[in-house]
């Protein structure tokens, strides 16, 4: 019998409630129930989200060699670690990019740099370019995680083509200055509130298995919720050589489905995606991501770690009997 705290919170999440602070603390809580909570984190998904799966595509369009100190991150200069390093791409690569990711089977398609921000002028003449050439050239739908940016810089990429922009809080504000010193939570939620102004979508979200705690998970949750994000990539530490976080335990799969399903029961209408760390937190159980209440994940490969091939994860797709989200 389904556990009736569990299905009482459903229920009521299925008929538009809000969870408070309260009771989403006392649902992860629950240790010998597992099966219930995604059971009913999938129903809530199908309710709100449908039986399509949207998948994203990103190219690393400009790496390493990055100012910042966020102690998971490979490209930061600050730590000696084996991610590539070379400036911006070409246009013509990025759009390349784009092409290869529609053929695999993207809905979207995100130019990601590394850096605090857009370095120049040129810079950003050179991404508007891209976009461009997307929005005219491809129907994929255009993204970018380019760092912090100004509003007059928002207006111009907005012109230029890209409908939402990737901005994650890593963590809650609590646990943030553990895991990054060299810029605030306030500049990460000030880039934030830019774009929502601008009228683009955002794609926001956090990592897990830094060392944080239940409460920073769930508060991180529920500051996405207030800030009415679009769509929420949940993403899970895959320890890199060379960075402070390097000994850090992975986290263990059924832990990253519960949080998969906690983030549903919070966050019940928004795109929730399974990002980074999938193949190696989740190994053979990558597939119940979507039982756990995901309704999408990213296609092909990350930043500076190779993914699954793409056409292993269209397969599965279709085995579970899902739909793949095409652009509109």
């Amino acid at each position: 019998m389904l556990n009736g705290f569990i299905n009482k919170l459903a229920q009521q999440v299925l008929a538009g409630y809000r969870l408070d602070h309260a009771e989403a603390r006392q649902l992860a809580e629950l240790d010998d129930s597992m099966e219930d909570l995604l059971y009913a984190a999938n129903r809530i998904r199908k309710r709100f989200r449908g039986t399509e799966v949207d998948f994203c595509s990103i190219i690393n369009a400009k790496s390493g060699r990055c100012p910042e100190d966020c102690k998971f991150c490979a490209q930061s200069a600050r730590y000696r670690t084996s991610a590539p390093e070379y400036p911006l791409l070409e246009s013509d690569k990025l759009f390349g990019g784009a092409l290869a990711a529609k053929s695999a089977g993207a809905c979207r398609y995100g130019i990601v740099t590394s850096g605090p921000g857009i370095k120049n002028d040129t810079e950003l003449k050179q991404i508007c370019i891209a976009l461009k050439q997307l929005s005219r050239g491809t129907d994929i739908n255009c993204c970018a995680s380019l760092g912090s940016l100004t509003p007059e810089m928002i207006k111009q990429l907005k012109a230029a083509g890209l409908t939402r922009y990737h901005h994650n809080l890593e963590t809650s504000a609590n646990f943030f200055p553990r895991i990054c010193s060299t810029h605030s939570y306030q500049q990460r939620l000030d880039t934030v509130q830019l774009v929502k102004q601008a009228g683009l979508e955002l794609c926001c979200g956090g990592i897990f298995g830094l060392g944080e705690s239940l409460q920073d998970r769930l508060d991180l949750a529920f500051t996405l919720r207030e800030l009415e994000v679009d769509s929420v990539p949940l993403n899970f530490l895959v320890p890199v050589p060379g960075t402070p976080l390097e000994n850090q335990s992975p986290l263990y799969p059924g832990e990253i489905l519960k949080i998969i399903a906690l983030f549903r029961f919070i966050l019940p209408d928004k795109d929730i995606k399974v990002c980074g760390g999938r193949e190696a937190g989740l190994r053979d159980l990558q597939s119940w991501i979507y039982y756990a209440g995901a309704n999408g994940s990213l296609l092909g490969n990350y930043l500076t770690t190779s993914g699954k091939p793409a056409a292993e994860d269209i397969q599965m797709i279709k085995d579970l009997g899902l739909k793949i989200k095409r652009p509109r």
